[in-house]
């Protein structure tokens, strides 16, 4: 019988041999879910000290989306402020040296000098 069925069947598989692709199966799961776990983890540190961030600046992320707050200003330090940039705007105005020949009018005629006339432009 060369060509037929061998006439001894093979030996039964061991427990050992059925179980052990089922106990890999469950070790590879196993490292698959510890390292998913410890991204989950790190993702919600980041996003977490992301938000603290955010807040400290007065940004905040809600359901119904992005919210941004203005920072307080009392009116006092607004008021000081504004006036500090106007009495700036004021004395940064006046040149001591300029002398117009639009106003301080008064002061040409009292010094006995007249105005002086536009020159016409030479072509």
């Amino acid at each position: 019988m060369a060509w037929g069925r061998s006439s001894t069947p093979p030996p039964p598989r061991s427990a050992l041999s059925k179980l052990l692709p089922l106990v890999i199966l469950f070790i590879v799961l196993g490292a698959f879910a510890f390292v998913g776990y410890h991204l989950y983890l790190t993702f919600q540190k980041i996003s977490d000290t992301t938000s603290e961030k955010m807040q400290s600046k007065n940004v905040v992320f809600t359901k119904d989306g992005l919210k941004v707050g203005v920072k307080e200003m009392k009116t006092e330090t607004y008021v000081d402020t504004t006036q500090g940039f106007l009495v700036k705007a004021w004395n940064l105005a006046e040149w001591p040296s300029y002398k117009s020949r639009l106003w301080n009018q008064e002061a040409a005629i009292n010094s006995g000098k007249e105005t002086p006339k536009a020159e016409s432009r030479n072509p």
